[in-house]
């Protein structure tokens, strides 16, 4: 049976103080949590953020890292420093990187597989715009991201691997998938992780849903055979909105 994954991605928001505040809220409202939860704070409240729910059953995850593990790379932050820190998990392939920092399927696999040699869990976000599922694009989209993102991984890393399904125009919109559409889709992601890597390895895949994710609809998606937890962005900045989403049940 699979289990139920909830990420918290605060994206650019909140202060080191601000982080510590909310991140020790989380730790004491969440302790008696059944599943699985990670937060990512920005990169510079991750120090303190790790000593906070440190002995926890919260996760610390970061959002991005670079593609390299070390030299001269103005501006990026390495694994090596991330592990350093505490990180457990990091997010990958954001739409927000595809779409506003153009990350490639490339360099997004080079990033996976550098964050899996170095014992790190991964997030691997994947979705389509609206201009690609009303040109019906959808599964071509679904089936390039993930092929290409996991391009070289093999079958025993694949463990340490998350599917984050997040169609780009319910991300920050206030509109979501139907629970109907978007379990459609992650059938569909484990239909292809099936083709590449057989039956029980798609069966045990962790697929999250990712845009506009908020209490009054997690159930309703975690209810669905295919959806296996949230990633969650704006409604995890706050702790009365981001505990009701993990303790859904």
């Amino acid at each position: 049976m699979r289990l139920y994954y909830i990420a918290g991605n605060w994206k650019m928001h909140k202060t080191v103080n601000e982080s510590v505040a909310l991140a020790r809220e989380l730790a004491a409202r969440l302790s008696c949590c059944k599943e699985k939860v990670m937060i990512a704070p920005a990169f510079t409240a991750l120090s303190e953020v790790a000593k906070v729910i440190e002995g926890t059953n919260i996760l610390l995850g970061a959002q991005n890292m670079g593609p390299e593990e070390q030299g001269a790379h103005t501006g990026e932050v390495s694994v090596l420093m991330l592990k350093d820190l505490g990180v457990k998990v990091v997010i990958l392939g954001h739409s927000e990187r595809r779409h506003t920092y153009l990350e490639s399927d490339a360099l997004i696999n080079r990033k996976v597989r550098l964050a899996l040699a170095q014992s790190l869990e991964v997030i691997l976000c994947v979705g389509e715009t609206l201009e690609e599922r009303e040109g019906g694009r959808l599964e071509k989209v679904i089936d390039t991201q993930l092929c290409e993102g996991l391009a070289g991984v093999d079958g025993a890393a694949l463990d340490r691997v998350t599917i984050a399904y997040e169609p780009v125009w319910a991300i920050g919109t206030g509109k979501t998938a139907t629970p109907e559409d978007a379990d459609a889709v992650h059938a569909y992601c484990r239909k292809v992780v099936a083709a590449l890597y057989g039956e029980q390895k798609a069966k045990a895949m962790i697929i999250q849903y990712g845009g506009s994710v908020k209490a009054d609809n997690a159930a309703a998606l975690m209810a669905k055979p295919n959806i296996d937890g949230a990633l969650v962005g704006g409604a995890s900045l706050k702790a009365e909105s981001f505990v009701p989403i993990a303790m859904f049940r």
